[in-house]
């Protein structure tokens, strides 16, 4: 028997009784579509998903998809609180090392600014009053695409930079997923 909320009840109701997203396609609305009935930890991922979206989302951009509920699977080690509050956001960087992908985690928010894409963990207002969110962004040419910004929205949002994304705050984690070729020759 399985326990409702562990990891194998979700790789199987996410497997089995729930249909997937396209593969090999970003999300954006984590509340909205297929995305919002998948389970992690023990609630569904419109409520706490965010996470596990932001490393699908990079894992797409860097042309190394993974389904969404193999990432949910293996990010559910890293949940907090039974999965209530997510995961736990300076453990992001296991779920990218794991897939495949090449990152580097900093708290320098002009190193986000100037990569060509990142991923970034923000209070939504008062910190450890109110609750936090993981976005993917992309650097473009009009400004910084953001994918899932919005829990209702499908569509992504253009920033001109961080403190737009994530407010005045000092954001939580950031992970460059993707560096830009002077950014390297700096570090």
């Amino acid at each position: 028997m399985l326990i409702k909320g562990s990891r194998r009840y979700n790789l199987r109701h996410n497997s089995e009784r729930t249909p997937s997203p396209d593969f090999g396609r970003m999300i954006n609305g984590q509340g909205m579509g297929l995305t919002a009935n998948l389970r992690y930890g023990i609630c569904h991922m419109s409520f706490n998903g965010c996470e596990v979206i932001a490393i699908h989302n990079a894992l797409v951009y860097l042309g190394i998809p993974q389904s969404l509920k193999d990432v949910a699977f293996y990010m559910e080690r890293y949940r907090v609180l039974m999965g209530f509050f997510g995961c736990n956001a300076y453990k992001l960087g296991k779920g990218l090392a794991h897939f495949g992908a090449d990152y580097r985690r900093t708290k320098d928010v002009s190193e986000a600014e100037a990569s060509e894409a990142f991923i970034i963990t923000f209070w939504t207002n008062i910190p450890f009053l109110s609750s936090i969110h993981t976005v993917f962004c992309v650097r473009r040419k009009n400004g910084i695409e953001v994918y899932n910004r919005y829990n209702n929205r499908s569509c992504t949002y253009i920033c001109q930079d961080v403190e737009e994304i994530a407010g005045k705050r000092r954001p939580i984690a950031i992970y460059i997923v993707k560096e830009t070729k002077d950014m390297t020759n700096c570090i």
